[in-house]
């Protein structure tokens, strides 16, 4: 079967082509041919939609005397040819051609396919290009895009490639070029590619700017996190947070158009409030919110009365912080003898959990695990994890834990210590806890301390003698005053 789509004198329609052949490598099996009365061949606006639209060929028909003249045709190239990506055809009369067309083409799809065959694709796994626009350093953009590559990882998805395009200012409404826009549809045919992954967090008109002109799915950073959250929490209080937060970040990209939307509420495997909510209005995202908050609300009075009772029974309570993976998780389960889930990878663990110590000198206390620090973490889902952070503001004593292993250890430690200040909470006594020391050392890294903290390995009990002799220390002494 064949279909032809016809347009009028002013423009043609496409419709929306997310079920026409999307295999890796593959063209569209659409070729676009229009006229022009202007005399001139293929445009750069033509050129943009075949290489957007994945379409095999572009061919405009230039008229003379109300008659067919010649044929101006171009393909798109696997790979830059004189710093272009497409290949213009000798002009030709559209009733004797010169070559045959789907030859032409079946050949630039060997090509393409060819030249993307250096990543063994899983297809059960969203495949995604990572993308930094920024107007930084590169060697910065580089570490943020490592750790959205490690955040990709942690929701389950397959990272092809990673486009970095440094500007002196981000536009407002288009957060790409066009070039660059072109050059990154050319490396999702080739890599094969379902989705692109922004570093950034993207205003509406930014997702629009994008997605008018591709038919990727596009995900922000702030959505990634969001659906990562989704997908891993476990209580009543934390899906509620998760619900408050997703709605909220859709509200204000209700105005994009539907197709465009759809790309963007399902998240990574379609998880989150669910397809169904783009035909919600704002009204009733609004009352949605709404009952959301008198919900959280009540939970939170509820974490209220435990925390009265807690506090009636006069029992310490020592809480965990620090970046995601730091090993806060594998720390409590160290010391408590615990559980708890504990992975190598971001936002492993989510809901609050709180266990019984007993330190060397028999003084019992609580210890908290609270979910990880991240940078750039989104301002909706810092207000939406309000009540849950309201369990560090009665800590007696904070344990940042720092995983000395990472090389950017430091900047990590500036952003908890930024974030803790922001939440107030640096009045409260803290003691830097320096893990997995071990790893550092086996890694030959030349660890420099600054000697405000101890140094330990949260999977060996052996080296926390030390930790719970300093941190029973600075709890009498908070204790007193």
């Amino acid at each position: 079967m064949e279909t032809v789509i016809v347009g009028d004198f002013n423009r043609i329609v496409i419709p929306v082509l997310s079920n026409i052949r999307t295999a890796g490598g593959r063209l569209r099996g659409l070729r676009c041919v229009h006229t022009t009365f202007t005399g001139k061949g293929v445009s750069e606006e033509d050129i943009m939609d075949m290489a957007c639209l994945r379409l095999d060929l572009i061919s405009v028909l230039t008229m003379k005397d109300s008659l067919p003249d010649l044929l101006y045709s171009a393909h798109l190239l696997p790979a830059a040819k004189d710093n272009r990506f497409w290949l213009p055809l000798a002009a030709e009369h559209p009733a004797s051609p010169n070559q045959s067309c789907l030859e032409l083409i079946e050949a630039v799809e060997s090509e393409f396919v060819r030249l993307g065959t250096g990543t063994e694709v899983d297809k059960g796994r969203d495949r995604a290009l990572l993308i930094s626009v920024t107007t930084g350093s590169r060697i910065r953009a580089e570490e943020s895009l490592d750790e959205l590559a490690e955040l990709a990882r942690s929701a389950g998805v397959q990272v092809l490639d990673r486009v970095i395009q440094r500007r002196k200012k981000i536009h407002p409404r288009f957060i790409l070029g066009r070039g660059k826009l072109m050059e990154i549809m050319l490396m999702s045919l080739r890599r094969n590619a379902n989705l692109l992954l922004f570093d950034q967090e993207l205003s509406p008109s930014q997702v629009r700017s994008v997605t008018d002109h591709t038919d990727l799915r596009v995900i922000d950073r702030t959505q990634l996190i969001l659906d990562i959250f989704a997908g891993r929490a476990k209580s009543r209080e934390g899906k509620l947070q998760i619900e408050m937060a997703q709605l909220k970040y859709m509200l204000p990209r209700l105005s994009s158009r539907d197709d465009a939307l759809s790309r963007l509420t399902g998240g990574i495997g379609a998880r989150g409030p669910g397809e169904t909510r783009l035909e919600i209005d704002r009204r009733r995202i609004n009352d949605r919110i709404a009952r959301l908050g008198r919900e959280l609300k009540a939970v939170g009075r509820q974490r209220y009365h435990r925390r009265n009772r807690r506090r009636k029974r006069d029992v310490p309570v020592i809480s965990l912080v620090g970046y995601t993976n730091a090993g806060k998780s594998t720390l409590l389960n160290t010391l408590t003898a615990s559980d708890i889930q504990a992975e190598d990878r971001l936002f492993a663990t989510l809901d609050p959990t709180s266990r019984r110590l007993r330190f060397p000198r028999d003084r019992e206390v609580i210890i908290t695990d609270t979910v990880g620090f991240i940078r750039n973490l989104p301002a909706e889902l810092l207000k939406a994890f309000a009540s849950t952070l309201e369990e560090l503001q009665e800590a007696d004593l904070l344990l940042h834990v720092v995983d000395i292993s990472s090389p950017s250890w430091r900047e990590k430690m500036r952003v908890v210590e930024e974030l803790l200040m922001d939440l107030g909470l640096d009045r409260i006594a803290r003691l830097n806890v320096y893990n997995k020391i071990d790893r550092a050392r086996e890694n030959g890294d030349d660890v420099s301390l600054p000697g405000d903290g101890v140094c330990i390995s949260a999977t060996r009990s052996s080296t926390l003698p030390p930790l719970l002799e300093e941190a029973e220390m600075l709890l009498d002494r908070s204790l007193e005053f």
